[in-house]
């Protein structure tokens, strides 16, 4: 980061380049896809690339495992999970209904910080998560039903995908005694750890009929994507409160939506569109409520 510059300004920049990152990484992933190499694959290669960055910053730290093992087991299952699923949903689904979906995450961060970190809920808190709930049953609406639910794995993917993020958020700011490099390699573990158990409950092969570019691509994409997206997010997210690092990564929207549009032809209902900007709304509202908090 930059010398002479605030913590907080250096986290801002941080979170706004991973948000960039994250807004565009679902091309190279579908890329991936069309080579042979599908989601549950790309996870565990791209985030297997991350293994040299994983020892370098792992040197002399290995002893922070046993200051909170509980809080870290949590953070490589829910940092995990939130890769794995995300990609997931990327691949199966449209590109801006997902993101949409994952960003109710400030949403469940505002629960999660509640239960876990004790920060109390205002009435304006509870309008917002009256808000954020009235935009997501817009957008969850299904014609043939009067229940509003997620219409296909995708959205499960990428609802599951939001809260895990926003647990891994909050556990984040929780476990100050345990250093930015070991909770960004225990994710990164997560994710390869979780990748691999369930290929094998699935009995999966993911070499057969693989192009082996393809499989040195997602190394690489880990090693270069991967790692600087990871650095910035707990970065970050570390040191800023948790609302307000869930509202500046709100900018990967914008990335998603221009580079959907311009490099495919997917489109987004009107309904979509309005519940959606509910959603944006009380993420807005939630940062807002951090801040002056």
């Amino acid at each position: 980061m930059l010398w002479g510059v605030s913590t907080r300004v250096n986290a801002i920049g941080a979170l706004i380049i991973a948000a960039t990152m994250w807004g565009f990484i679902w091309y190279p992933l579908r890329l991936l896809e069309e080579g042979g190499l599908h989601g549950l694959g790309s996870s565990l290669f791209m985030y297997t690339g991350t293994f040299l960055a994983a020892l370098y910053l792992l040197r002399g730290r290995c002893g922070e495992f046993r200051y909170a093992p509980i809080s870290l087991f949590i953070i490589g299952l829910t940092v995990g999970w939130t890769n794995i699923a995300f990609i997931l949903a990327i691949l199966e689904g449209t590109v801006l209904r997902v993101l949409l979906l994952f960003y109710l995450s400030p949403i469940w961060a505002i629960l999660f910080a509640r239960i876990i970190l004790g920060e109390r809920i205002t009435l304006r808190v509870w309008g917002v998560l009256f808000i954020a709930m009235t935009g997501a049953l817009i957008m969850l609406w299904h014609e043939e039903s009067s229940v509003p639910y997620p219409q296909n794995t995708a959205d499960w993917y990428a609802l599951t995908s939001g809260i895990s993020f926003a647990m891994s958020n909050v556990m984040m700011r929780k476990t100050q005694a345990v250093s930015i490099q070991v909770k960004t390699v225990t994710g990164w573990f997560g994710v390869v750890i979780l990748a691999s158990v369930i290929l094998l409950f699935k009995q999966s092969s993911i070499i057969n009929a693989v192009n082996p570019y393809m499989i040195l691509f997602a190394i690489l994409l880990g090693a270069t994507f991967i790692v600087v997206m990871t650095l910035s997010v707990v970065y970050g997210v570390s040191h800023l409160p948790v609302h307000q690092s869930a509202i500046i990564l709100l900018f990967e929207l914008v990335v998603g939506a221009v580079s959907s549009m311009i490099l495919t032809d997917e489109s987004v209902l009107m309904r979509e569109w309005f519940g959606g900007a509910l959603v944006l709304s009380a993420a807005y509202f939630a940062a807002r409520e951090s801040t002056s908090g």
